[in-house]
């Protein structure tokens, strides 16, 4: 028995004219918005209250060191020593559309236009209401564990390199990506549903990069219907119980399971550049099960809700005994690693690799680089010793075979452009251990990574512990490969930041915490160098909020475009309104609702709000115009077994208004469409 609680806070910032994190697409900015985005917080402690542990998943692009550090400290000033560096794990889902900005580090500035502190504030006060909810719900309760497979939703991105491997390794797989989730479920002691955690290795990129619309992917899409299921009769978002899928050792796992096509000829072009005889890498995109991304959305998220929801329902094996946790930093450009007695192997200064720049079948890179270069290219290696500096001659020999685009451990303006201080974490709860990541591990590296810690815990006096990876914790480090897959050059390996030996020095640094945890020496463990705090306040290429205008002889919120009279399931509502700005409303309220869809009671001659801008069914599209005026769409794709009546669509916002040169307001409107029918097919 433990004592526990989950919370759920809202952390969607800014939707509009903030860079999406994920594909580094400079030209993929905020729109609008899908879904909302959430953190997901779940404490459990030892019923004497003498140790507990946090792990969080928040549906963002990732954790980075800013956000932690930041969270770290407002947890201090609230609750003292309760949550520390060691027993608090912050993880991200990895969707790629949601906004970005919350970076301290330069190289991460550069796709996100900057540090956008609205965008930052949103994600760590959302993070720490979360845990704010959580700790004040904490109860007596029970923790089963349940694991199973995932069919047809994830394929390997960067099979060649996973051929790498030896055959030995690979033949004891039957698959080259991992299908196993992992299910944690959490019900009170009166047998009350709390929450779950799901752990699955797959990439949230099934909305890809011509996205503007925020919105938490495919495993935002699972926790949604998970929450609307058991938090029967609530508006998305809404009720107390928790359902978070979180991302684990998806490195090299894409859910675009038709696998990479040629969007100009139709042909395949699974080769190991991925690249198309016509056009080039830019031509490759993977496609996903779907009609459209919202549709292959809808289908992946659908199967691993299905999975999850299977593995709770039959979880009965129990998960007792003690908690504890242990955390390092490390410098992980400065690792040594011991091969076997006489051999000894180094990391490196981080540095990314030219095959960074082609990206990846799910989201293409901007020019004309591909994957799998082990060789540079003279004319950008002049642009960037122009622009940045060439790399020295130590870095270069350190990262073989990859060449190097980008030798950001050298690069220190305005401030680092990469973290050298890594944080390496793992939290037990019982026999469960959470390896807290900070970054991509591919499917092999995974693999590797659980059994050695597996292995450790055994020769330890722990054996038969539950591993599980939580990826894209706590500070984001790109890729991590194994050193096989390293050779050949991929995307993955070119973003292996830390040389050919990042995966060894990961596996001995965690090593050494598993061996503390079975031991129960983790008061001994060196704390290790403290991260960096850089004083940045708010550095931004975003433009600057401007008085909002409306045309000649209307107002905020008018009607540009009604909806039609009626309507049948299936079919699309759609209104258009007199706009503003919706960072307005962002910067006035942490979770301001853009819109609801209403059914009209005749009984009581009144409006029931039954879906709102959380739901997977409605869209919000803002389109600005010219000096300060702007459009707002809202469509509701109205959902098979709607209930028949009378509906309309309510759009919420706020203008900013001047009333000097020094001081602007933001001031509240609404706009609601006629009402329309929902009529039977």
């Amino acid at each position: 028995n433990y004592l526990l609680g989950v919370g759920r806070a809202d952390c969607t910032g800014p939707v509009a004219e903030i860079p999406l994190m994920g594909y580094a697409k400079l030209d993929q900015v905020g729109g609008g918005l899908l879904m909302r985005l959430y953190s997901r917080a779940f404490i459990v402690s030892e019923l004497d209250d003498s140790r507990r542990v946090v792990f969080v998943s928040a549906d963002i692009g990732m954790v980075s060191q800013r956000v932690r550090l930041e969270v770290l400290r407002q947890l201090k000033s609230k609750y003292g020593e309760l949550y520390r560096h060691d027993n608090v794990i912050l993880s991200g889902t990895h969707t790629h559309s949601g906004p970005g900005g919350y970076f301290q580090y330069t190289l991460f500035w550069i796709t996100s236009k900057g540090l956008i502190r609205p965008s930052l504030n949103a994600v760590v006060n959302g993070i720490v209401k979360s845990i704010d909810i959580a700790h004040q719900n904490m109860k007596r309760g029970r923790l089963f564990i349940n694991r199973g497979t995932v069919e047809n939703s994830q394929i390997n991105r960067s099979p060649f390199s996973y051929l790498e491997n030896p055959e030995s390794e690979r033949s004891r797989y039957s698959s080259n990506t991992d299908k196993e989730m992992v299910m944690l479920k959490m019900v009170d002691e009166n047998g009350q549903e709390l929450g779950l955690i799901s752990w699955f290795a797959v990439h949230p990129v099934s909305m890809n990069n011509t996205n503007r619309l925020v919105n938490s992917d495919n495993m935002g899409y699972a926790s949604y219907l998970f929450e609307q299921e058991k938090n029967e009769g609530m508006l998305p978002g809404k009720g107390s119980f928790v359902a978070a899928f979180a991302s684990s050792n998806l490195g090299d796992v894409s859910p675009n399971t038709k696998g990479p096509f040629c969007i100009n000829t139709g042909d395949s072009c699974n080769n190991p550049e991925s690249t198309c005889p016509m056009g080039g890498a830019k031509m490759c995109m993977a496609m996903g099960p779907g009609s459209d991304m919202f549709d292959s959305t809808r289908i992946i998220g659908q199967n691993i809700y299905s999975k999850a929801r299977e593995l709770y329902e039959k979880a009965s094996q129990e998960i007792t005994g003690p908690l504890s946790s242990a955390h390092q930093w490390a410098n992980m450009s400065d690792v040594s690693v011991e091969v076997n007695a006489t051999h000894t192997v180094k990391t490196c200064k981080p540095a990314l690799g030219h095959s960074f720049a082609a990206g990846t079948t799910d989201g293409v890179g901007a020019f004309n680089f591909t994957q799998g270069s082990a060789e540079g290219d003279p004319f950008w290696d002049e642009i960037r010793d122009q622009l940045l500096g060439e790399p020295s001659n130590e870095t270069k020999a350190c990262h073989k075979p990859k060449p190097i685009l980008f030798s950001t451990g050298e690069m220190t303006r305005p401030h680092p452009w990469h973290p050298d201080i890594v944080d390496v974490q793992i939290v037990a709860i019982g026999s469960l251990a959470i390896i807290a990541v900070p970054g991509e591990f591919t499917t092999m590296s995974g693999r590797r990574l659980r059994e050695a810690v597996k292995s450790e815990f055994d020769s330890h006096g722990a054996p038969g512990m539950d591993v599980v990876i939580a990826g894209l914790c706590n500070v984001y480090t790109h890729y991590i490969t194994t050193y096989e897959e390293y050779q050949v050059q991929r995307y993955e390996a070119a973003s292996t930041i830390y040389g050919p030996h990042t995966l060894s020095a990961y596996i001995q640094l965690y090593r050494g915490l598993a061996r503390s945890i079975a031991m129960s020496t983790v008061q001994d463990l060196p704390r290790g160098p403290e991260p960096p705090f850089f004083n940045i306040t708010n550095l931004t290429l975003v433009p600057s909020l401007i008085a909002d205008l409306v045309p000649v002889n209307k107002t905020f919120g008018d009607v540009l475009q009604e909806a039609r009279r009626q309507y049948q399931p299936t079919e699309v509502a759609e209104v258009t309104f007199v706009g503003a700005n919706p960072r307005n409303s962002a910067e006035n309220a942490t979770e301001h609702n853009f819109l609801t869809v209403e059914r009209y009671t005749s009984a009581s001659d009144s409006w029931r709000v039954v879906q709102n801008d959380a739901s997977w069914d409605t869209r919000f599209y803002w389109t600005k115009g010219f000096l300060g005026r702007s459009n707002v769409t809202i469509e509701w794709h109205i959902p098979h077994g709607t209930e028949l009546g009378i509906y309309r669509i309510r759009y919420f916002g706020h203008y900013r208004k001047r009333l000097s040169n020094r001081l602007a307001v933001s001031i509240p409107f609404e706009g609601t469409s006629s009402a329309f029918e929902i009529t039977a097919l």
